[in-house]
């Protein structure tokens, strides 16, 4: 009798992922498909608020799709990566965003809109270190906090000491560019780490002694630039000088309240083609929001950011390594702050700080580390268990 060879035919790459234990299958599925609808809401109002003034017809919305794509590819391979692994690397992590944040303030960098914090890499394109170095301090400040002092679950002192030192110099290099709005995030990023490691009280006092100190330092030495006092002073009372510091504020209330229930449809928004409000493809994109698709689309990007949020501490409550909690909380609180203060900013009870919102303003880094979050996120879900 002559055997016969079986042939076994091997799942396919549709199959495998359909497997229970697949890594596609512990995704969290709803996350991405809130940021994926904040992607293409973003789009949608770049191209409303660029096509009449940059080159072509569809004004910045290629390179926009362009940085998304890769974004998104960059999310996915470090989804891929054991977030447990990460920890080893993030001194390096670290260290390169302090090389990114150095060079900035050498001959390569550049000034865009009053902030010397880009370095032109040609073609169009600039790349603006800050933005990296939010992933590089909650990397460091995860290693430096994840393991607890002996018998206790509270981290070390000399670690705590060592993280004050990490986030003040990155946000130190920031502020020399000076970079008001994304100091702020660093320092949001530092404390929310120490608060959830279990820092004692004194701890979070010392922080705030710190902090007020350095308000007071900005303050005294007059460290902030012109048109950041302007954008206080128009915060205090916008209609100062509604032509000139009070400018931005009045007309992003003016669009936003122009939207009312249902807004006047994409590409309807006269403030937004007649580009009242300066910057309307990145700080102030929310007022193409209020005014294009009005309320209701104003509370469904709301909404589409809080699940972003609850689906972050969701991750963050349920992974048993520390490193990874940590750095999902870290996250969480990073990107509650920036949309709190991006969309405060519009509607007046926030000042000016030059913030994008997450996921839906233009911006190349941005956008990069943005998705570089999320993969992180994704990785810490996918292996949430200490043994998986």
């Amino acid at each position: 009798m002559i055997a016969r060879a079986v042939a076994v035919q091997r799942p396919s790459l549709f199959q495998r992922m359909a497997q229970e234990n697949s890594t596609v299958r512990r995704l969290d599925g709803l996350m991405l498909v809130a940021v994926a609808g904040l992607c293409v809401i973003g789009t949608l109002l770049v191209w409303s608020s660029t096509r009449t003034w940059a080159p072509g017809s569809t004004g910045l919305v290629k390179k926009h799709l362009l940085n998304e794509a890769l974004g998104l590819v960059v999310c996915g391979l470090v989804a891929m990566v054991d977030h447990r692994v990460m920890r080893a690397y993030a001194p390096l992590v670290f260290l390169l965003s302090l090389v990114g944040l150095g060079l900035v303030l050498t001959p390569l960098g550049a000034t865009i809109n009053g902030s010397h914090s880009w370095i032109l890499l040609g073609g169009g394109f600039a790349v603006q270190p800050s933005e990296f170095s939010k992933v590089g301090l909650l990397l460091i400040i995860a290693m430096l906090l994840a393991q607890p002092s002996e018998g206790t679950d509270r981290p070390r002192g000399i670690d705590m000491a060592l993280v004050l030192l990490a986030a003040g110099i990155t946000i130190g290099l920031v502020m020399l560019q000076p970079d008001l709005g994304t100091g702020m995030v660093l320092a949001v990023i530092a404390a929310s780490g120490l608060i959830i490691a279990g820092v004692r009280k004194r701890w979070i006092v010392l922080l705030a002694l710190l902090s007020g100190a350095g308000v007071f330092a900005v303050i005294y030495f007059q460290m902030l630039e012109p048109y950041q006092v302007a954008r206080f002073t128009a915060f205090v009372d916008p209609s100062v000088d509604p032509r000139g510091v009070g400018y931005n504020s009045t007309q992003s209330l003016i669009a936003i309240g122009s939207g009312q229930l249902l807004g006047k449809g994409l590409l309807g928004g006269g403030q937004t083609t007649g580009r009242f409000v300066p910057e309307q493809h990145t700080d102030f994109i929310f007022t193409v929001v209020g005014e294009e698709f009005g309320f209701l689309g104003s509370v469904t990007v709301v909404i589409l950011l809080g699940i972003v949020l609850m689906r972050g501490l969701k991750i963050a409550r349920e992974c048993e390594d520390r490193f990874g909690t940590l750095v999902a909380g870290m996250i969480v609180c990073w990107f509650a702050f920036q949309t709190f203060v991006n969309v405060g900013m519009t509607i007046g009870i926030m000042p000016i700080t030059g913030l994008p919102l997450p996921f839906v303003s233009y911006g190349g880094t941005a956008t990069f580390a943005n998705l570089i979050a999320v993969g992180l996120l994704q990785a810490i879900k996918v292996r949430r268990r200490t043994f998986t």
